[in-house]
Order: C-alpha cells, then sequence, then structure tokens
C-alpha cells in the first residue's frame, strides 16, 4: 500500500471509531443547521479533527480542505486532501446505519489516492492511480452494463437546491422508464463507492461539493469506469453535477438527460 493512502486509510479508521461510538448513544449527538437542509454535527467536526491530526501528522507541509473546518494553508500545496469527515450526516442523526468517511489526496490537481470507508460494515474501499480500486483489499470492477435496460441507479435528491427539483424530476423520469429501479441511500461517497464494486451500475447528482466525489472519482476511474459531468464533460468537479458508471452507461445517462435539463446544469 502506498504511504500515503496508509496515512488516509489510519485517518479514516481514527474518524470510525469516533462515529461507532457516538452511534451507540445519539442522545449525546448535537445537531445544528450550518445551511438549509444541511446538518452538523459535534461527530463531524470531531472526526474531521481526527483526520486533520493524523494526516498533519505524518505530513506536516501538507494542505487540507475539509467540510466542516475549511481550508487549512500547507507550506506544500502541492499536496491537498480533501476530507469529508461524515457523508451522510442525516442519516446518523436519524440512526440510519449507512454513511461514511471520504478522504482523497490531490496531488498537483489530480486525485492520487482514495479511501471511503464504512464504520458500521467495516468496509473499506481504497484506491491508488494506476493500481485499481479495492474493497477490504480485493480488486473491485464496475458492473459490465453498457445500456440502461436492467440496470439499478443511485441517485440523490437536490435537497440543498431545491430551484432544481423540476429538471432534476425530469431527468428521473427520463432514467426510470428504462432502468430496473432507482435508488436513494443518503450518501454520496458510498453511492460512488459501490459504482467502483458493480453494486449499482451507475450514479447521478446535482450540486455535490468536491469533499463528496473526490475518494468516488478516483475509485470509479481505478475500477475501470468513468466520471462525467451532465453534458458529458470533465466539468463535475466546478458544477457538482455528476454520473459515474461503466463508460458506455454513462454516456446512455447523458443521451437520456441531456434533452430535459436546464442550461445552468449541462454547464
Amino acid at each position: 500500500m502506498h504511504p500515503m493512502l496508509n496515512i488516509a486509510v489510519r485517518a479514516a479508521r481514527n474518524a470510525g471509531k469516533v462515529i461507532l461510538r457516538a452511534s451507540e448513544d445519539l442522545s449525546r449527538v448535537e445537531a445544528a443547521q450550518k445551511g438549509t437542509n444541511d446538518l452538523v454535527t459535534n461527530i463531524d467536526k470531531d472526526a474531521e479533527s481526527i483526520i486533520r491530526d493524523t494526516i498533519l501528522k505524518s505530513y506536516p507541509d501538507h494542505a487540507i480542505v475539509g467540510e466542516e473546518f475549511g481550508h487549512h494553508e500547507g507550506k506544500d500545496a502541492d499536496y491537498l486532501w480533501v476530507i469529508d469527515p461524515l457523508d451522510g450526516t442525516t442519516n446518523f442523526v436519524k440512526g440510519i446505519p449507512h454513511y461514511a468517511v471520504s478522504i482523497a489526496l490531490r496531488v498537483k490537481g489530480r486525485v492520487e489516492q482514495a479511501v471511503v470507508y464504512d464504520p458500521i460494515r467495516d468496509e473499506l474501499f481504497t484506491a491508488s492511480r494506476g493500481q485499481g480500486a479495492q474493497l477490504n483489499n480485493k480488486r473491485i470492477r464496475v458492473s459490465k452494463s453498457i445500456e440502461l435496460q436492467g440496470t439499478v441507479l443511485a441517485t440523490g435528491f437536490p435537497f440543498k437546491q431545491k430551484h432544481h427539483m423540476d429538471a432534476y424530476l425530469e431527468a428521473f423520469k427520463a432514467l426510470f422508464i428504462h432502468t430496473a429501479d432507482i435508488r436513494r441511500a443518503g450518501s454520496a461517497a458510498l453511492d460512488m463507492a459501490y459504482v467502483a464494486a458493480g453494486r449499482m451500475d451507475g450514479f447521478f447528482e446535482i450540486g455535490l461539493k468536491p469533499w463528496d466525489t473526490a475518494a468516488g472519482e478516483l475509485l470509479v476511474k481505478e475500477a475501470g469506469g468513468m466520471v462525467t459531468d451532465f453534458a458529458g464533460g470533465a466539468n463535475f468537479n466546478r458544477s457538482g453535477n455528476i454520473i459515474c458508471g461503466a463508460p458506455k452507461l454513462c454516456q446512455a445517462i447523458v443521451k437520456e438527460i441531456r434533452p430535459v435539463l436546464t442550461e445552468s446544469l449541462l454547464k
């Protein structure tokens, strides 16, 4: 395992212990609104603190950007860790056992290492650029689906951007009539990890942040998949609008949803 991936795994497992302990007594979890339909808890913050401490102990000069504490400037800005300490906070607060820690390392703007860790199931998804993707050290691959018929897709509702709801519902309908089913589980990091593992055939969502998708991007690509924006391009990090899955399936998704989306979603 690459030394930097090893540190990412250690950080994710450390955060997972904090999350697991807290999940046993949710009455002690303090939740607050940090934005419209956007929860944050003391556990999100505690988990991010532990991740940052673990990384900086080994790589004190690296930069970090996280969902809760923003940007930490490092002396060596070529190395940027992108972290979501608890992706699926609403699930966590409600006691729904489906959430994950997401950690990625960008080197000169390109994701080189990735970890998505599900502490409930003790499932560790990892990837290093050019080395493939693994689940608990076993190689994973995206599904072989080349068309929408018979597929199960994952998605997330635009709950923070409800002004896009009409366009999203049109896209949902355009896809749903062709698929076997569509799931909405509440953690984009796990959705993308599940695509990488072939559990879900594809995934699409509006308005995600870099910390939601950075680790999942590398997992999917290293598992033989593709990641695009809604126009089939590579602007998903800027727009937050993302599709992933086997290459031909991604193309099929783009073909179905492009005609029903607004111009702002195709940028």
